[in-house]
């Protein structure tokens, strides 16, 4: 497996996927995740795969085709009265495809962004967790809590 920055030519794979996504969140939480769309329209998701503050990587095969991808953005709170100067790689989505898992290709693709993010200056990388699969194998890679969101149903 090759990682690399996403290219528009990444589009129907890195689609296929965002709807695998969707249909997770939408099972485990249909009151919150529409089931009949997708994340970003073709013309979102061309404008992330160029904007350098938000880098989408991508995990590609030996035919090219994408196995999965890692969504992030850069987050730095310069001279906030609270928070430090930290400089954050926060990742907004990470997908392997249904049919790859087991593959460790969620681990490269972490691991990658991780090493990235050094690159990059960043204290740390942060995420946020909607299931238990998901939890467990960010544990598994060495991420600990941060914060915890809750919620109480009206």
């Amino acid at each position: 497996m090759t990682i690399r920055r996403a290219q528009e030519r990444d589009m129907d794979g890195i689609n296929r996927l965002l709807c695998q996504v969707l249909t997770v969140h939408h099972e485990g939480r249909p009151d919150l995740f529409k089931g009949d769309t997708k994340k970003y329209t073709d013309d979102e998701l061309r404008v992330l795969i160029r904007d350098d503050a938000r880098p989408v990587f991508v995990g590609t095969d030996a035919e090219e085709n994408v196995v999965g991808y890692a969504f992030c953005v850069f987050q730095q709170h310069l001279d906030d009265n609270i928070l430090t100067d930290i400089r954050t790689l926060y990742i907004d989505d990470l997908c392997v495809d249904e049919d790859r898992h087991g593959q460790h290709i969620g681990r490269r693709l972490y691991e990658y962004v991780l090493d990235f993010a050094r690159s990059q200056g960043c204290y740390n990388v942060t995420l946020n967790v909607c299931n238990e699969g998901a939890r467990r194998f960010y544990e598994r890679c060495g991420l600990v809590p941060q914060k915890f969101g809750m919620e109480k149903r009206c």
